[in-house]
């Protein structure tokens, strides 16, 4: 009889062990997916950003660089906070500012003088650099990753629009210069571009513009 309740009271245990690391084999599974899923997240939004044939190339921006027929100067590089990039044997070459499509044509060029009819293809494999700045008298200054196509009234929504000192029709965007080129202030009025019909001052945005809104006190000094 005491043989028999030892042998229940060793089952009861056995199956309490077993069912308790079975327990913790599937919250660790749970935890694993859901970690995976995370994971899978964050890289399904990395890549949902727009990335189409116009997409102007930035700095941080990381490119995969394919030679026909050439491993040596088959690179996967960085853009350089400079807007360039280094190749075998072509040195620099100025990558911000220009397409995939240009940048290919550009290297391709400059190869012709080691290899002939090089055929050159580059794919964004990383985007970096579709960012703007906001500055200045807004609620929420700071850097904003775009995902799309943004105009200036959108990137002051990004903001969460005006302070009550801001002088919102003395808005100025800077602007890099493209391929090394000098660079650009653009200025723009709230009142404006709301109260006219298709006024060209609500611009499409540029990867590393930055966007101040200065004070009412900033514009009555000057």
């Amino acid at each position: 009889m005491k043989t028999m309740v030892w042998m229940l009271i060793c089952g009861l245990t056995l199956g309490v062990g077993i069912g308790s690391a079975m327990a913790q084999s599937t919250a660790g599974q749970a935890q694993g997916a859901v970690a995976a899923q995370h994971r899978s997240s964050e890289a399904a939004e990395k890549s949902s950003l727009i990335v189409t044939t116009d997409y102007t190339i930035g700095p941080e921006d990381v490119l995969e660089i394919t030679v026909w027929r050439n491993t040596d100067l088959s690179k996967v590089v960085a853009v350089r906070p400079d807007g360039r990039i280094s190749l075998p044997l072509i040195g620099d070459v100025a990558a911000a500012g220009r397409t995939a499509a240009q940048l290919a044509e550009a290297i391709a060029e400059k190869l012709k003088e080691f290899k002939e009819n090089p055929q050159v293809s580059i794919v964004v494999k990383e985007v970096n650099s579709y960012a703007i700045y906001v500055l200045g008298e807004v609620t929420k200054p700071g850097k904003y990753p775009l995902k799309s196509k943004t105009t200036l009234l959108q990137a002051i929504t990004l903001a969460s629009g005006f302070t009550p000192a801001a002088a919102r029709n003395k808005i100025v965007v800077f602007r890099f210069g493209e391929l090394g080129g000098k660079d650009t202030k653009i200025k723009a009025s709230y009142d404006d571009i709301i109260m006219r019909d298709e006024s060209p001052q609500n611009i499409q945005l540029k990867p590393g513009d930055t966007i101040v809104v200065p004070s009412e006190t900033m514009v009555l000094i000057k």
